[in-house]
């Protein structure tokens, strides 16, 4: 074998074990979001998967070489879901200024209107139907 094939395979085994790796910890999440769900527990499946994970790893039942390359690949990745919010930034300075504060407080603002909004609806619709089923 030549030195080119060699690194094309070794290039495509780490790459297969990242895959099988990231598979390992969203089957984990999957399972975890599932027993959440089935056993109505109020916690999210996510965190629940950390919590397991993290305990399998410390007790040693599961080798950190294991979900390593998988992990180290999802957090290398992490920060694309932040990529727009920090352009903005970079775009537009006055966003960390006044004009930045004061958006946040009409977002805020608004967020808590719309919470009310549709806790009221909610409770105007199950006393309506409260009422209709006397």
């Amino acid at each position: 074998m030549t030195t080119r094939t060699t690194n094309t395979l070794s290039i495509f085994g780490k790459g297969m074990q990242t895959t099988f790796q990231v598979g390992i910890i969203i089957l984990l999440w999957w399972l975890c979001q599932l027993t959440t769900q089935s056993l109505n527990i109020k916690i999210p499946g996510s965190i629940l998967g950390l919590l397991i994970l993290i305990s399998l790893l410390l007790s040693g039942w599961i080798p950190v070489r294991l979900v390593s390359r998988g992990a180290g690949f999802l957090l290398d990745h992490l920060l694309l879901f932040f990529v727009p919010a920090a352009m903005t930034l970079l775009n537009h300075p006055e966003f960390l200024g006044w004009v930045g504060a004061k958006i946040l407080v009409v977002v805020i603002f608004g967020v808590a209107l719309v919470m009310i909004g549709t806790s009221m609806a909610v409770e105007w619709h199950i006393l309506m139907r409260s009422r209709h089923a006397r």
